[in-house]
């Protein structure tokens, strides 16, 4: 596909991913490199832009990350983003001191001189800060554009070199014009023409798919979540009947949801679907196991075990497909060719798997592995995926297996599904489903005394989890209205058998996580 591209050069800073993220929601493409990517191949990727991330080194520690100045020759714009913008300082012959008092949290800077990446941003505004070093002497033909109380060069540029660097975060929320900023950078700057769009990635990756894929068939695992379904339905798109789509049901999803998925794969799109179900299998392997990683391990190794078994049965060479997306790649250490070689691998995605020796394909195909989950929700809205699977919310691996505690069971399975249904549907229908990132039952290893009638029972707990978040990495429990909890708990205990009691998790991650389990 051809396009435009801007570069994120990796320092180690943790908005690496959100930059990207900003950048094509500004409509231009981007792409995370290694900082120790060599020149030439930055050369060969010929980028409209590069930008510097954060990072949490010293510029002056041996050990932090460098790059030669010889970048600066390249003739591209560059845009160093606080670690980037003390070593943009650094490398050209500035001075970065330690802060007499650090910066953190939203900061008020005051523009010094006139910029075109401030075009259209007050001459006063809030952004984020988090810096404990500073620049404390522009280099030579560099000007300070502005400052904050506390920090004598809040952002610098040499124009005619193409060079602009800030000490804040224009990536993140916080900053109040970090959006406008970040567009100045792309369109005044770097003259990006704003060539990726969701359409235009439709169009060409079919066209690809189909050329690639030609005639031969292509099989991929379904889960269900938001990744795969869009997978398979681009896949649809480009190669019909050739695309076969393998759905293992292992009984752990939420209430109906694999009646929802198969419906919505054979009603509205052209493949062959095959559906697995295996409840017993899994319940038979599960039985008397109590331990939550050895739940996790029986439920992720029996889910393998029955795929590759449905695989055997469908493949017949050609190509095996994956929901694989840009984030995973990443994080799995598999980036792009260019320079992502040396990337370190957080852990191995669950999106990336490599097929058993004994089934032979030509090649894997990763559809998505160039998009952001929210790219990829877009990309579903516009082939028609349903709005309730396109914005689906994560759901653990082994399913209902980690919010169910101690030992699984059938009952316990139909318990804490129509529990989280009442749950799902009250929410919904309080009209505060997008003010929540995350929300579902839990159902403890827990019986309580209650009353019901004129009789004394003794049955289960049901807990409910919400929470709020802008990246998972931490979390504040949703602040749900009280009349809303009150529904909830109404309807679990009067229209769910076994229920007795509703209790409220206010717990923040951390020291707590999402999910109980």
């Amino acid at each position: 596909m051809s396009r435009q591209c801007v570069l994120v050069l990796d320092f180690g800073g943790q908005y690496n991913q959100l930059i990207a993220r900003r950048v094509r929601d500004a409509g231009v493409y981007c792409e995370i490199v290694s900082y120790q990517t060599p020149l030439d191949e930055i050369k060969e990727m010929q980028p409209k832009g590069i930008i510097f991330t954060g990072g949490p080194n010293s510029v002056y520690d041996e050990t932090s990350p460098h790059i030669s100045e010889d970048i600066f020759t390249l003739g591209v714009p560059v845009l160093g983003i606080c670690y980037g913008c003390q070593l943009i300082a650094y490398l050209c012959g500035g001075k970065v001191d330690s802060c007499e008092k650090s910066e953190y949290g939203k900061i008020n800077i005051d523009r010094t001189g006139d910029s075109l990446l401030f075009d259209g941003v007050p001459d006063s505004s809030v952004v984020w800060m988090s810096h404990t070093d500073y620049i404390s002497r522009v280099p030579d033909g560099f000007t300070a554009t502005s400052r904050s109380a506390d920090c004598p060069c809040a952002s610098m540029e040499y124009p005619e070199k193409g060079i602009y660097a800030v000490q804040f975060h224009p990536e993140v929320t916080h900053s109040q014009y970090g959006e406008k900023i970040l567009q100045n950078f792309l369109y005044n700057v770097c003259r990006c023409d704003g060539d990726w769009k969701m359409d235009d990635f439709i169009e060409s990756s079919v066209e690809a798919l189909r050329s690639k894929i030609g005639n031969k068939k292509v099989v991929l695992g379904l889960s269900g979540g938001v990744d795969s379904s869009v997978a398979a339905a681009l896949l649809s798109r480009a190669v019909g009947k050739q695309l076969t789509c393998v759905f293992v049901d292992q009984g752990l999803m939420r209430k109906d949801e694999g009646d929802f998925v198969e419906e919505t794969f054979t009603k509205l799109f052209d493949m062959n679907f095959v559906r697995v179900n295996c409840q017993q299998q899994f319940l038979d392997k599960l039985k008397g196991v109590t331990d939550p990683e050895e739940k996790r391990n029986i439920i992720g190794e029996e889910f393998f075990k029955v795929f590759w078994d449905k695989i055997r049965e469908e493949a017949d060479g050609g190509f095996f497909a994956q929901g694989t997306i840009y984030p995973d790649r990443i994080e799995s250490g598999k980036g792009k060719e260019s320079g992502k070689g040396s990337t370190a691998t957080i852990k191995t995605h669950h999106n990336q798997v490599e097929p058993p020796e004994d089934i032979k394909f030509d090649a894997i195909i990763e559809p998505l592995g160039d998009l952001f989950k929210d790219e990829v929700r877009r990309v579903g809205e516009k082939l028609g995926i349903p709005h309730d699977l396109v914005w689906r919310q994560p759901f653990p691996g082994p399913g209902l297996g980690v919010r169910i505690i101690g030992e699984i069971t059938a009952e316990k399975i139909k318990i804490l599904q129509e529990a989280d249904a009442v749950l799902r549907d009250e929410i919904r229908k309080s009209g505060i489903e997008d003010q929540l990132r995350q929300f579902f039952a839990v159902l403890p290893d827990v019986r309580t005394v209650g009353v019901m009638g004129d009789h004394r029972t003794y049955e289960h707990l049901i807990a409910i989890r919400a929470i709020t978040t802008d990246d998972f990495m931490t979390a504040d429990w949703a602040r749900i209205p009280y009349d809303i909890l009150a529904r909830v708990s109404n309807r679990l205990t009067n229209e769910v058998e076994h229920v007795n009691r509703v209790v409220y998790d206010i717990t923040s991650k951390p020291p707590a996580t999402v999910e109980w389990e």
